[in-house]
């Protein structure tokens, strides 16, 4: 019986967006290495953490929302431990009620990304005046 798991990772922030590409390759190979089926993954981007971790007061997050079997996360925590480029990591267990908020705010985001290009052209939109002569 595969669970459903969501997990977020804070990379230090003096990779290149090139090694931090490669880090979540690295784990998103890990999880399907193992038989884990990624059903959702974020890039949140750098962030400021809220107190300085190994001296580093922010930090490039990003989030895997996966099903798998329970030793999946033993393995994954194991890499991230060994991982140099990792500095927090957090696994959780979702239940039906935090699936459903997962999805409820994936389709939130999706709706606004789609409607961001409409507005953004009625922004662009030059304003149309009257000339007097």
């Amino acid at each position: 019986m595969a669970n459903h798991y969501e997990t977020v990772f804070i990379m230090t922030p003096v990779l290149s967006d090139e090694q931090m590409k490669e880090t979540v390759q690295k784990f998103e190979k890990i999880l399907t290495d193992q038989g884990a089926e990624i059903v959702h993954q974020e890039n949140w981007g750098l962030r400021k953490l809220e107190y300085p971790i190994q001296k580093k007061s922010s930090g490039f997050y990003h989030l895997f929302e996966f099903k798998a079997d329970g030793n999946v996360v033993g393995e994954l925590e194991l890499q991230f431990r060994r991982d140099e480029r990792i500095i927090r990591f957090l696994t959780v267990t979702m239940d039906k009620y935090a699936i459903a908020f997962a999805e409820k705010r994936r389709n939130n985001r999706k709706q606004k990304a789609e409607q961001q290009p409409v507005a953004e052209e009625v922004v662009n939109e030059e304003p149309k005046t009257e000339v007097e002569a």
